[in-house]
């Protein structure tokens, strides 16, 4: 497991997360896959307790959330770390009252990306 490239980011306590083997369930592939979209940055993943886990806030009904997987390609071409993408996504914007993991999910989901293309470095 160590060989997966998991976040150092601390997420606050409450954040609910789900092992590699329910995101495997969740999406209907095997575990291998999911560790390559890890691998990948499809997905963002951290440690807790010892195991990679992935946030809840990723995913909607359907899978990953519609927006996800482009928000993070901006934020990583855009120079951010891996470590520094996770804690952006989990970083309350005051004018949106949200974290941009939960915009994701919500109306705002556009302009998080725009605020990550104006943020890129």
């Amino acid at each position: 497991m160590s060989s997966l490239p998991l976040s150092t980011a601390a997420l606050p306590a409450d954040t609910p997360t789900y092992s590699l083997d329910e995101v495997a369930a969740r999406l209907r592939v095997s575990s291998n896959k999911v560790r390559n979209l890890i691998r990948d940055h499809q997905l963002l993943a951290v440690s807790r307790d010892g195991q990679p886990a992935v946030p809840c806030a990723f995913f909607d009904d359907e899978g990953i959330a519609k927006h996800f997987i482009g928000l993070v390609e901006v934020l990583l071409d855009g120079g951010y770390t891996r470590d520094e993408a996770m804690s952006w996504l989990f970083t309350e914007q005051d004018d949106l009252g949200l974290t941009p993991a939960a915009a994701l999910h919500t109306h705002s989901a556009r302009e998080v990306i725009r605020r990550a293309q104006a943020q890129a470095f």
